[in-house]
């Protein structure tokens, strides 16, 4: 993290896993990603089967999760076809891994 002046511009990779994490902070949003780990890609009307959602609900989720970069969207009208977005997932994969591998037990708290 570096100081400019009073503003905080936090590196690339704090600002990336905030993204994933807010992404991911969503049960609905966890099963999407789950689902979509299972098969190579899969449409929104599908997830209806999977998720107890409307399917504008579910848009929403999707829309986050692509916003964010773990998903990808191919259009197809009039359907859209949703896959994981392997380098990202890999990405996130990894500035998580970093994240819990911290040793926050050396650190003396209350």
């Amino acid at each position: 993290m570096k100081r400019t002046g009073s503003n905080f511009k936090y590196s690339k990779e704090t600002e990336e896993l905030a993204r994933f994490s807010k992404a991911l902070g969503h049960p609905a949003r966890i099963i999407i990603l789950k689902h979509l780990s299972n098969q190579s890609c899969c449409y929104t009307g599908e997830l209806l089967d999977v998720l107890p959602l409307a399917q504008s609900t579910i848009s929403q989720h999707l829309k986050e999760l692509k916003d964010a970069g773990l998903i990808d969207g191919e259009v197809s009208p009039p359907k859209i076809k949703y896959c994981i977005h392997t380098e990202n997932w890999m990405k996130a994969q990894k500035l998580f891994d970093t994240l819990f591998k911290e040793d926050f037990k050396k650190i003396k708290c209350c």
